[in-house]
């Protein structure tokens, strides 16, 4: 039953990325034959004023449900990263709440503003709003479920140490594989110059 519905929320995920990815394709291809055509034909799409704009914010707000699962979300961790780890676990569990409040309160503001929304069509295609904007739904309802099971996990003492400080600062992965390689390189180095003593010797 837990591989199973672990293979259920994988799945979900992955139709996350390939929403995102088919977003990006429609966004490129039409600004692209959109410029294209005024360029050399003096002419345009319609469409293609409208919907790359709708694309660009579905990709926002899948992506944010996909950085939240991945801890891809860019972060400054050098005050929790000095902490014990029970003050990380503390600062990690805070965190985790205002998330959940924040995603909660998107939630609920989209559910008050449903009439408003699903009443007023876009200019061009004529659809409801609701198509473009709906997908708060789902960001504000996803990322609430994935703060509240990292908080019963955490008072279940199920979350790892390494999972106590979870945002990603800019370029950290590059500065810790760059420094991976120099300690590497400084091995090598002194085993290379312990070898040539005991050669010499």
């Amino acid at each position: 039953m837990k591989q199973l519905l672990r293979s259920v929320i994988d799945g979900f995920y992955r139709l996350l990325e390939v929403i995102m990815v088919v977003c990006m394709i429609v966004m490129f291809i039409l600004v692209f034959i959109n410029v294209m055509m005024r360029i050399f034909m003096n002419s345009g799409i319609d469409v293609s004023e409208e919907l790359p704009r709708y694309a660009f914010v579905w990709m926002t707000f899948v992506g944010a449900v996909v950085g939240m699962r991945k801890h891809s979300h860019l972060g400054v961790d050098m005050v929790v990263a000095a902490l014990p780890v029970l003050g990380r676990k503390v600062c990690w569990g805070i965190s985790q709440a205002i998330m959940a409040v924040c995603s909660l309160y998107m939630l609920y503001g989209t559910w008050l503003q449903h009439d408003i929304i699903a009443s007023n069509a876009s200019p061009v295609m004529q659809m409801s709003m609701l198509w473009a904007f709906g997908i708060s739904y789902l960001t504000g309802a996803a990322i609430t479920l994935i703060c509240a099971a990292n908080l019963i996990r955490l008072f279940l003492g199920q979350v790892e140490e390494n999972e106590l400080i979870d945002v990603q600062e800019e370029g950290i992965e590059e500065a810790h594989e760059i420094e991976l390689e120099l300690e590497e390189q400084e091995k090598h180095d002194k085993q290379d110059s312990a070898k040539q003593g005991g050669a010499q010797a």
